[in-house]
């Protein structure tokens, strides 16, 4: 104990000894072979890789939103902008990180022995990337071959039906009806039959079918569906010049089945659009069936005899 006594008051005489100009050799010596001047410079690299990376993200981000602003009070699609947005600031994410990685010597070979010795891991990895890259090419599809786009109201395989939010470099973001945000990846919706409401003509035409009964007047039914169906304000005249002309009814009403219990009548009944056609119909068929109650015409449901024999 006595010794290193001796010898801790012997380094603090020394280091009070040593003159100003000594004082960085002494901590080049101090930190396990890494010279003071390369650790400050090495912060520095690193702060500043960081500060740029965060300017240009920050620049980018307002360049898209600025755009996306423009794009949007003249109409336009901002679909593209929005999905190129994300490329540009994840591609600026990678680089600032690949360029971190190039200040650490050895940082590649340390990185392709852990992943060469954990074949799971690198395995893992390998069907991670593989997805992620065909989701990226997914969305570059659905981005320059535009079956939808941001806005437009879609069914994929009769399970989703909503509105586009945002299309990302992994999936697409659809609102349903109950305002619920569902994620498809894009390979997925790459390979999925859709439907799109907004792809050319929005307006759409609404099938409201009524089962009547076989001793109903089936011309007088025709006539109370009609004017229920003209009385609708989301209702337009889809009809052309020529057809206007020729007289063709705005509402078409027709005999579609003969049931075993029922006469179904079909009325093709046109909105503006898919969500103004679905409520259209919900309408209708409260409003149709309260005006058969009226006028008396039945709207037959099966009904069975059933006969118990009694044996005894």
């Amino acid at each position: 104990m006595m010794n290193l006594m001796l010898a801790a008051t012997s380094t603090v005489k020394e280091l009070e000894k040593v003159p100003e100009h000594s004082l960085k050799e002494l901590l080049d010596r101090a930190h396990l072979n890494i010279r003071f001047e390369d650790a400050i410079i090495f912060g520095i690299k690193l702060v500043v890789i960081y500060l740029i990376v965060r300017i240009l993200t920050a620049i980018t981000k307002y360049i898209f939103r600025h755009t996306m602003r423009k794009q949007a009070e003249k109409g336009m699609d901002v679909t593209k902008v929005m999905f190129l947005r994300q490329i540009v600031v994840t591609a600026v994410y990678i680089i600032g990180c690949a360029t971190f990685l190039s200040l650490i010597p050895g940082m590649e070979k340390i990185s392709n022995s852990i992943l060469a010795s954990a074949g799971i891991l690198a395995m893992a990895v390998g069907l991670a990337s593989q997805e992620a890259l065909s989701n990226i090419v997914g969305g570059l599809f659905i981005i320059f071959t535009r079956p939808f786009k941001v806005g437009d109201f879609i069914r994929v395989d009769d399970d989703v039906v909503g509105t586009v939010v945002e299309i990302t470099l992994r999936h697409t973001i659809i609102r349903n009806v109950e305002n619920r945000m569902i994620l498809i990846p894009n390979s997925k919706i790459n390979s999925a039959t859709i439907i799109n409401s907004s792809y050319g003509d929005p307006s759409t035409c609404a099938f409201i079918e009524i089962g009547v009964s076989y001793d109903t007047n089936l011309d007088r039914a025709i006539g109370v569906m009609r004017e229920e169906i003209m009385r609708h304000p989301l209702l337009i005249d889809h009809r052309t010049k020529e057809e206007v002309k020729r007289g063709v009814e705005e509402v078409d009403i027709r005999v579609i089945n003969l049931g075993d219990s029922a006469i179904t009548l079909r009325a093709w009944a046109w909105s503006a659009t898919a969500a103004d056609a679905t409520i259209m119909k919900y309408d209708l068929f409260k409003s149709i069936k309260e005006r058969f109650d009226r006028e008396h015409i039945e709207i037959p449901y099966p009904y069975f005899n059933q006969i118990v024999k009694n044996e005894g």
